[in-house]
């Protein structure tokens, strides 16, 4: 049982809390001595320990991790490997899942005819993603996962990216899982449910259901009588209800957008997270703010940042431009 953790250190690292549990692992609030600051520990769940799968996934989600320092992706401090326990060390972010956030703004939008989010609310929290994804993708990286649960939004409005476990890191050799293909199908990329080989595009699918939900309260594939197998064909066979029939008030272009975004065939799809930020941007006619303008420039030198191609201090400020930029007062 998780409990018996509290007040036991792993590595330096002082276990306070339980913050939530699940099969694969538990997650803990702890203290870092050294600087003095609330983190977060990932604990694999112990019954998994010696389950080469398991292990596996839980050091790819370390690896993908280690190569990132973007303000909306939570910062890893460290992996501990200590009597046989794997634990991942990383930011706490003090706020809520995405996922709720809709849930909420969906119950006091109900029988209205507006969006779940107002545009700019939902444009705001969809940049910051964008952004997080065009820096893991210009190393290579491929989320797998990207959902509202996986995207934490801070008290201040400031979005983190988490749960890197499925992610897809350069070293991987494309190969069969053996079973269905990892991931949450009400969010998949068609060739992702089919085991295929994916690129960038398959992360830029998932981006837009998540707009769409927060736009609409509700995914394009996914209904009550329909469970994981048949939202998974759905994915592969129907196409997204227009967003107008949704979202009467919304400009008629975006309906074509999410067609583009929701191609089944990734060829016809978007071919960055910049290049569908702008698409979306103009056609909800919002200003070229200076959060995104950061974002921008922070893709551009992902690459150079992590190999520390950059000088320090100006990587640093492109950071703290993205992260000041996105505050909400």
């Amino acid at each position: 049982m998780p409990e018996r953790y509290l007040g036991q250190t792993l590595g330096k690292y002082r276990i306070e809390s339980l913050l939530g549990s699940g099969g694969f692992a538990w997650v803990f609030k702890g203290y870092d001595p050294e600087l003095e600051i609330p983190v977060a520990i990932k604990v694999l769940n112990p019954l998994l320990r010696g389950k080469d799968r398991a292990r596996q996934l839980f050091l790819r989600e370390a690896q993908a991790l280690a190569r990132l320092s973007h303000p909306n992706i939570v910062h890893f401090f460290g992996l501990v490997q200590e009597d046989g326990q794997l634990a991942l060390v990383i930011e706490l972010v003090e706020g809520e899942a995405l996922s709720a956030l809709i849930e909420r703004h969906a119950a006091a939008a109900r029988g209205a005819a507006i969006p779940c989010m107002s545009f700019m609310l939902a444009w705001h929290y969809f940049s910051q993603l964008l952004g997080a994804l065009a820096a893991i993708h210009a190393l290579g990286i491929i989320h797998r996962d990207v959902k509202p649960g996986n995207l934490l939004v801070r008290a201040d409005g400031v979005v983190k990216l988490t749960d890197f476990g499925i992610a897809r890191v350069p070293a991987d050799e494309a190969r069969s899982t053996g079973g269905m293909a990892p991931g949450t199908g009400a969010y998949m990329s068609p060739e992702q449910v089919k085991g295929s080989d994916l690129d960038a595009r398959a992360d830029l699918y998932s981006a837009a259901i998540v707009l769409y939900e927060m736009l609409t309260s509700t995914t394009p594939f996914d209904s009550p009588e329909r469970n994981e197998l048949m939202i998974r064909a759905a994915q592969l066979d129907e196409a997204a209800p227009p967003l107008s029939r949704m979202v009467p008030k919304a400009p008629p272009v975006l309906d074509l957008l999410f067609a583009r975004a929701l191609a089944k065939d990734p060829m016809h799809r978007f071919s960055s997270a910049l290049e569908m930020g702008e698409a979306f941007r103009a056609a909800l006619a919002l200003p070229d703010t200076p959060g995104w303008q950061a974002q921008q420039k922070l893709a551009q030198n992902a690459r150079a940042i992590s190999q520390i191609g950059l000088p320090a201090a100006e990587a640093e400020e492109l950071r703290t431009d993205v992260m000041q930029a996105y505050k909400q007062p």
